[in-house]
């Protein structure tokens, strides 16, 4: 009896030998904003991993839990859902006036699928205080008290972003007071600027056509398939502000696909036929974007493009059961990330909010009102310089040509006077009330969390529209570090 267990105990021994212990990496997980990832020191990786590749895809997914048929990512570090199941790769900056390389990678659920197209503008707040506590910044930038300013290239899409992390007897602040809606707990309150971040003219596709605005126009229109909108068995034609700032995104107006713009995730991610027809809107932008060049390639590209809808501001109540009064906000937006609807807002989503916000004559502009203020405000300038020149014009020309042909003169040269000076007004004002596009710039927008505030400063340069900078707060922790442990599959 003894020998048959000690035989049973050899087999078992032996059938256990071909599978190797788990690795452990080094790790920590973060939130950022309204998003949680596991972060990683580039030289922490294996080897492997270390380089862009499958090694590293595989890798990744294994901690997050990907891909998981039952779409909630048990046995991996993910949370199931597009704010959660995110990685984050840093290293000490290769750029000149940078002090760290940031490189994002968006996790599949339920797919072997590491999307690396974009940024998340959410983990981009906890990038500069991980950069500190891995010690990727030089120490001569981090002041003993104050605020650190940590210049992150952002590798995926090659752009600067600016993060300003509160610092406290030479250490990352983390406990603070600011509330960021869509977040519980209040944090230390973190500035991030985004650094020029819309596409170039003369930038290649790799995200989006060139420009800001890819198909050279402020607003498309986008034609939703036979069966897509309420079961029509017509095609739909939608209208769309397609804009590549912080991230490629598609906007369309909620009334145009049926909603109120007020909705919560409930009455979006439990409806498949509204999921399917958001997911062709954003498909067909895509192609119109430069983004892919058939439909087919958006289901392997599920980061990019977002697709969001707009409208007015209207009061209504968030997901935490807060109110949102219609006067603290300057419209409403809702958008999807990874096939579903947020939460609250994608961090880079926000960038091209507040950057199409600021541009007269897109649907999130129209949707703030913004454009038809400007428009009001030329032509109530226009009115008052036409009083006044008409006012002007008559008794200064009755007075010089009092001994000539007063009649003459006021059909002819006070038309002529009034006619030159309201060209004049009217170049005046288009260009003073067009220039207050170009100036810094805030708006307050409303999304299922709460609200969120963002600044950001265009300008029109040969008739081209630019953004130089948006502007947002978030906060971040470190929820968890250590090591992350996964089978080693190699």
């Amino acid at each position: 009896m003894t020998q048959e267990l000690t035989n049973s105990s050899e087999r078992k021994s032996s059938e256990l030998m071909p599978y190797r212990p788990q690795i452990k990496v080094p790790a920590t997980y973060m939130r950022g904003g309204t998003s949680k990832g596991v972060f990683f020191s580039l030289t922490d990786l294996p080897p492997a991993a270390q380089v862009a590749g499958a090694a590293r895809d595989a890798l990744l997914l294994r901690v997050i839990g990907s891909p998981d048929p039952y779409g909630k990512q048990t046995d991996g570090m993910g949370g199931a859902t597009s704010s959660t199941s995110k990685t984050v790769i840093l290293s000490k900056s290769t750029q000149a006036e940078h002090d760290v390389d940031y490189l994002f990678g968006q996790v599949a659920i339920d797919k072997a699928f590491v999307d690396w197209s974009g940024n998340c503008g959410n983990l981009s707040a906890a990038v500069g205080a991980f950069a500190i506590h891995a010690g990727l910044v030089d120490a001569s930038r981090i002041p003993e008290n104050g605020i650190a300013v940590i210049r992150i290239w952002q590798a995926n899409i090659s752009k600067t972003i600016i993060a300003h992390v509160p610092i406290t007897h030479g250490e990352v602040q983390e406990n603070g007071d600011f509330e960021l809606d869509g977040v519980t707990f209040p944090a230390a309150e973190i500035g991030v600027d985004f650094i020029d971040p819309a596409d170039k003219a003369n930038e290649g596709k790799e995200e989006g056509g060139p420009g800001m605005f890819p198909t050279g126009n402020l607003v498309d229109e986008i034609e939703l398939p036979p069966g897509m909108f309420n079961n029509s068995l017509e095609p739909r034609k939608i209208k769309a502000t397609m804009i590549n700032a912080g991230i490629p995104t598609i906007f369309v107006n909620a009334e145009d696909i049926g909603y109120r713009g007020d909705e919560l995730q409930a009455a979006i991610n439990g409806d498949a036929k509204a999921l399917e027809m958001f997911e062709s809107l954003r498909a067909i932008g895509a192609v119109k974007m430069g983004l892919i060049a058939h439909v087919d390639e958006a289901e392997s590209r599920q980061h990019t493009p977002k697709i969001a809808f707009v409208s007015p501001a209207s009061s209504y109540t968030s997901s935490s059961g807060k109110q949102v009064e219609r006067s603290h906000i300057d419209f409403n937006v809702r958008a999807l990330s990874m096939g579903k609807l947020h939460h609250a807002m994608m961090g880079t989503a926000a960038v091209a909010i507040g950057t199409a916000a600021v541009i007269p004559g897109t649907l999130v502009n129209l949707a703030a009102n913004s454009g038809t203020l400007m428009q009001t405000g030329i032509e109530t300038d226009i009115e008052t310089d036409i009083d006044a020149d008409i006012e002007t014009g008559i008794e200064a020309d009755i007075e010089t040509d009092i001994e000539t042909d007063i009649e003459t003169d006021i059909e002819t040269g006070i038309e002529t006077d009034i006619e030159t000076d309201i060209e004049t007004d009217i170049e005046a004002d288009i260009e003073t009330d067009t220039k207050a596009g170009s100036q810094a710039d805030s708006v307050c927008f409303g999304h299922p969390s709460g609200t969120l505030k963002v600044g950001a400063a265009a300008k029109q340069v040969d008739g081209q529209w630019t953004v130089t900078k948006v502007s947002m707060s978030r906060s971040a922790r470190i929820l968890m570090e250590g090591w992350v442990r996964v089978p080693d599959e190699s």
